[in-house]
């Protein structure tokens, strides 16, 4: 059993960690795709917002310089460029020459847009173009808010050769667009790094990571529970199992005894002596009457397992009863116990058969479970809102393993097949029924060798 529990502990545990696993991929997957997208949606607002300040730029340069020039942003003709011409201005461009800008403007003297643009090549062939990297950021800052991708960048500026090669980015930012040349100063190429887009990532992927948490967790549950309920099986087995060993010792007693009686009467001649039969015969009532006892403890604690206590509550000196209790003790039991008691003479408001009855059952329990010589201590005083009494002795303990199930109907302390103390395990679990159908609180303090200790706390009714 406990091999089989091994196996199933550690198959579930890798299916665990296979599920887990595969999500983590999953989701790492999903975020590098993410960083991906957002690193190309940066690289297009970069080049949006270069290609708008430079036709914003060139619109500026374009507009007339007097009234009634041809050659404006409205009036501009839309006559397209044949190929030289498009390479000249190309050229031109770069360059920035008065004298190509001469020779062109001569050879192509019918194109309107060649026109427009020599004007303003004449008009600046000594402007010096200039970078306004704060009013770019701006624009950039607003189409990535535009695109759903603000996040905080840094701006980089890169001669146009080393924009060819892949630069690593700057300390902290683990995102970097690609260079973007710029047409009015083309040996100079712009990029922008970011920080890890967390913030990005977690609005493209709110859904599917509260999804994967939430199946993860619900996994986990499942896990847990099945597990718990596996090992509650287990030791509810052995529970079973243990009251059905001790059930079986304890009724075969009686009837070996009544047996016995019956044989001595049928083979061995008792009958004709009717001493001898009187005697086997109370034996055999005895031991019935016995027997009947224990079947009906086990029935009574099954119909108060369906139906509660009921509770006549009354004035009570708690200390009349441990008086009583004790001296009864002291006179059925065969061992040397030793009582130290000291229970305050209040009175308190209780049913008195069942508190009765738990006092005997902690009493009882103390000597059972002790060595041949036990000291029991009861203590018992009034607090703010209830009554404490507290029962405690010097015996064998109970382990910590088993302390919290001690309540457990039918729940004994295993001790293999050795049933040196008879029982059902339906004392403890008695008592936890009234004190708690009292509206109080059990509690136990046990060390292995050392003696337990039962208190429970009555409030004032």
């Amino acid at each position: 059993m406990k091999s089989r529990l091994r196996i199933i502990f550690w198959l579930m545990s890798l299916c665990m960690l296979g599920i887990n696993g595969f999500q983590a991929y999953w989701l790492y997957t999903t975020y590098q795709l993410t960083a991906t997208q957002f690193t190309r949606t940066a690289h297009e607002a970069l080049l949006s917002v270069v290609q708008q300040q430079q036709m914003a730029e060139v619109r500026a340069l374009l507009q007339p310089t007097t009234p009634g020039q041809p050659y404006g942003q409205v009036a501009l003709p839309m006559q397209p460029l044949d190929t030289a011409g498009r390479a000249q201005l190309r050229q031109l461009l770069q360059a920035g020459s008065r004298k190509r800008a001469t020779t062109l403007a001569t050879y192509h003297q019918d194109d309107s847009v060649a026109q427009a643009f020599l004007q303003f090549l004449l008009r600046n062939a000594d402007h010096q173009p200039t970078l306004n990297l704060s009013r770019l950021a701006t624009a950039y800052q607003a189409e990535l808010r535009q695109r759903g991708a603000e996040a905080a960048f840094l701006f980089d500026t890169v001669a146009t050769a080393a924009a060819r090669r892949q630069q690593p980015a700057p300390a902290g930012y683990a995102v970097q667009t690609p260079a973007v040349v710029l047409p009015t100063l083309p040996n100079v190429a712009i990029r922008a790094s970011f920080e890890p887009p967390w913030p990005y990532a977690l609005h493209r992927m709110g859904g599917l990571l509260a999804g994967s948490l939430g199946l993860l967790c619900i996994t986990t549950a499942c896990f847990a529970l099945m597990l718990s309920t596996i090992l509650r099986q287990k030791k509810l087995s052995e529970i079973r199992e243990d009251f059905i060993n001790n059930m079986t010792h304890e009724l075969k007693t009686p009837i070996a005894t009544v047996s016995a009686a019956v044989e001595a009467l049928q083979h061995f001649g008792a009958l004709q002596n009717p001493q001898k039969t009187q005697t086997y015969l109370a034996i055999s009532q005895q031991e019935l009457q016995r027997l009947s006892g224990l079947v009906d403890h086990v029935l009574h604690m099954a119909v108060a397992e369906r139906q509660p206590l009921r509770l006549e509550p009354e004035t009570v000196r708690p200390a009349e009863l441990v008086a009583e209790l004790v001296q009864q003790h002291q006179l059925t039991t065969t061992k040397a116990v030793r009582f130290a008691v000291d229970v305050d003479s209040a009175a308190i408001l209780c049913d008195r058969l069942h508190l009765r009855n738990v006092i005997s059952n902690l009493i009882d329990n103390a000597i059972k479970y002790s060595r041949e010589q036990v000291t029991i201590t009861i203590q018992g005083q009034p607090e703010t809102t209830g009554w404490r009494l507290t029962v405690a002795d010097d015996g064998i303990g109970i382990p910590a393993s088993y302390q919290p199930a001690v309540f457990d109907r039918f729940f004994r302390v295993p001790t293999g097949n050795l049933h040196s103390v008879k029982g059902f395990g339906l004392g403890l679990y008695y008592v936890r029924q009234v004190i708690e159908r009292h509206g109080g609180r059990l509690q136990l303090r046990s060390e292995l060798g050392s003696g337990s200790s039962f208190s429970f706390w009555l409030p004032a009714l």
